[in-house]
């Protein structure tokens, strides 16, 4: 069974296809094709409330080519999610209708709880009776979710981005508000461990030279990389540092926001599983096609 995932984030947009295999009462997933395209639609998106008409003609063409990749490895069954970007945009619903007429090519446009919802189906593995904060921030948003024995007890999504925050543009009250939510729901009792999830994550965790099979990461690491980067020029980040130009400045902005969750739960710990918003979207696709072989 081949299956597909789409998540059309602020900062770029990725395609994997899986191929899933049952042998021996064994199930595996192995990747066949993961693409990443660096289109920041959240950079339209945040200052003029719509996706810039150079931005949709390439967004089109971009669909266009996933939908090839789908029919040319001929998936089963496919699921195309958007988040913050598209949600906010005043013509993201006028967008994905065309996709859909004119590619065929269902887009969902969900909300802030829903991907939240979609990432934690990923981390369930990661979570124990032990207290813990997952942190998820994208171009356009960071969803919060806490657990305590196992069990999800609260979960917010804020309009604070590492796209959106490039210029500085995030009222004071959003940032008061998620610290608020954290602090009405973790106690200085809890020794919370926080889970990082989103590419800017997983890029800092890589950066900072972890022993193998390690997949903690400190606040101290963490700043320490954040200055570190801080020392770069945009262009030498890119040039000495090798990050993609549409990391290389969304990363610092990335690095606060992370920073800024842990400190307000008092966090020492992170574990970064390097699973998103496809993972839990695929979690999803085997679900309801297990379901329907079941059925058959």
């Amino acid at each position: 069974m081949k299956l597909a995932a789409v998540d059309i984030g602020s900062n770029a947009i990725r395609l994997q296809i899986t191929n899933v295999t049952h042998y021996q009462d064994k199930t595996t997933f192995k990747k066949l094709e993961y693409l990443r395209f660096p289109l920041r639609l959240g950079m339209d998106v945040f200052h003029v409330q719509k996706i810039s008409d150079k931005n949709r003609r390439k967004f089109v063409k971009l669909m266009k080519a996933f939908k090839l990749l789908i029919d040319l490895y001929e998936v089963d069954d496919y699921i195309v999610c958007a988040t913050s970007a598209m949600r906010e945009s005043a013509n993201g619903k006028e967008i994905a209708d065309e996709v859909k007429q004119d590619i065929g090519l269902k887009i969902q446009i969900i909300d802030g709880n829903r991907e939240a919802e979609l990432i934690n189906l990923a981390l369930w593995s990661y979570i124990d009776e032990k207290p813990y904060l997952h942190i998820d921030v994208g171009g356009g948003s960071t969803e919060l979710n806490i657990y305590k024995n196992k069990e999800k007890i609260a979960s917010k999504s804020f309009k604070i981005g590492s796209v959106r925050a490039l210029d500085d543009n995030i009222p004071l009250s959003v940032w008061k508000s998620m610290n608020k939510f954290i602090g009405e729901n973790i106690t200085s009792k809890d020794k919370i461990t926080c889970i990082g999830t989103g590419g800017n994550i997983n890029k800092i965790f890589e950066m900072s030279n972890p022993a193998k099979n390690k997949r903690y990461i400190s606040p101290d690491k963490i700043k320490e990389i954040q200055q570190y980067l801080e020392s770069f020029s945009y262009e030498d980040r890119i040039n000495k540092l090798n990050l993609n130009p549409d990391r290389a400045d969304v990363i610092i902005p990335a690095s606060k926001i992370y920073l800024a969750a842990m400190t307000a739960a008092s966090s020492k710990k992170m574990i970064v599983p390097d699973v998103g918003l496809k993972d839990g979207l695929m979690n999803v696709l085997y679900e309801r096609n297990k379901i329907k072989k079941v059925v058959k």
